[in-house]
């Protein structure tokens, strides 16, 4: 059942379990299906028990009869502390949990069930933890990439005069599954649904969000208030294309802006200038920079220019130029002005310096880099200056 090479989770397990001896807690306790994922290979409905040391338990629920040594199949985490005693282990007196993805009535059910024990929780860890690639993992965000690209450069033969930004992402998105997309838009936190990715057009590039993403956009329905919302793609405005990298399970990130027929010069200005920052921090940045460093940056270049108005927003601005990317779309590090958070060899993120222009729409783009120590990689090679459709 596992697709993940052995030694990808024998050297994860070591990580997690480096951090429950850190902490000095019993045992961790995983029930994300990202992290399931990360450390198993599959998810299910149930518990990773990680130990100090050794093989983990899965207690699972759901799928059963689960194809692994390591299962034991349980109806409720009431059989667990027998199962426990059966293979030999005590009771933790201390746990590490995933609080801020579990819920509080699972939490207590749980604790109850193991005696209630101390819990502590592991969720920011983990993602520390899993911000540091492996050169695996690194090649299937490039992989994931390189079908990205492909997709991309299909867009204008699917642009028809006369489409609104959902009929053409409408075909994007087939296309997206045609060349192996997942599907689904995975994203850490409360609040952060999206399908399988966001178009913005026109004005509606403006449309604030409840949604912690770098622009917003009213969506087609209040209960999914994000991205396209049926605008007319009409010329003069400009359309910006933030579909998902979603071709392996660790993701890559890439926007591509389009102009509908022809743009204001305005919008060709303010696109060189997010082109402008990207090079930049390419030229100035490497492994060990801080994060803040990076957005400090961006914002001086934008000021020069006097495009601090538009500025990854103008309703709501967003206070963040990137974040990383891997098994979710919004891993550490996050590029915010006030992050003590530094760039470490083998992090891979997405850089988006976007401006919004009233009247015309959203222009800019988004690369993804890999951080080495002499410098970063940029694996979304796609056109950068802004496309034409007619």
């Amino acid at each position: 059942m596992n697709n993940l090479p052995l030694q990808e989770t024998g050297s994860r397990l070591k990580r997690v379990q480096h951090a429950i001896i850190e902490r000095q807690a019993d045992a961790c306790i995983i029930t994300s299906s990202v992290n399931q994922y990360w450390l198993c290979g599959f998810i299910f409905d149930g518990f990773i028990f990680l130990f100090p040391e050794g093989e983990p338990i899965l207690f699972v629920k759901r799928p059963s009869h689960i194809r692994d040594e390591r299962a034991k199949q349980i109806r409720k985490p009431e059989q667990i502390p027998d199962m426990l005693r059966e293979e030999g282990k005590p009771l933790p007196a201390r746990i590490l949990i995933e609080a801020d993805q579990l819920s509080f009535s699972a939490t207590t059910r749980l604790q109850a069930a193991l005696g209630m024990p101390e819990v502590n929780n592991i969720s920011a860890e983990l993602r520390r933890i899993r911000a540091v690639k492996s050169e695996y993992e690194l090649e299937q965000i490039r992989e994931s990439a390189r079908i990205h690209t492909k997709v991309y450069q299909l867009i204008p033969s699917l642009y028809c005069k006369g489409m609104t930004d959902l009929e053409l992402q409408i075909e994007i998105e087939r296309q997206m599954r045609l060349h192996g997309s997942v599907g689904i838009f995975r994203s850490f936190g409360e609040n952060m649904d999206i399908f399988m990715g966001s178009m913005l057009a026109g004005d509606n590039a403006q449309a604030a969000s409840p949604y912690d993403y770098a622009l917003g956009g009213e969506g087609i329905t209040p209960l999914l208030p994000i991205g396209a919302n049926g605008t007319p793609l009409l010329p003069g405005s400009t359309l910006m294309v933030d579909m998902a990298g979603n071709y392996r399970p660790w993701m890559d990130d890439m926007t591509r802006t389009f102009a509908i027929e022809h743009a204001p010069d305005i919008a060709y200005k303010a696109h060189q200038v997010s082109i402008d920052i990207h090079n930049a921090i390419i030229r100035d940045f490497r492994a060990g920079a801080l994060c803040s460093e990076l957005y400090l940056l961006a914002e001086e270049i934008v000021n020069q220019n006097g495009l601090s108005p538009y500025f990854m927003g103008t309703q709501q601005q967003a206070k963040f130029i990137g974040h990383g990317v891997g098994l979710e779309i919004n891993e550490p590090p996050v590029l915010t002005p006030r992050s003590q958070e530094a760039l470490e060899p083998d992090m891979a993120f997405a850089l988006e310096p976007k401006f919004v222009l009233p009247g015309i729409g959203a222009v800019g783009i988004e690369n993804t880099y890999i951080v080495h120590e002499s410098g970063f990689e940029k694996i979304t090679l796609c056109e950068e200056e802004i496309v034409v459709l007619s």
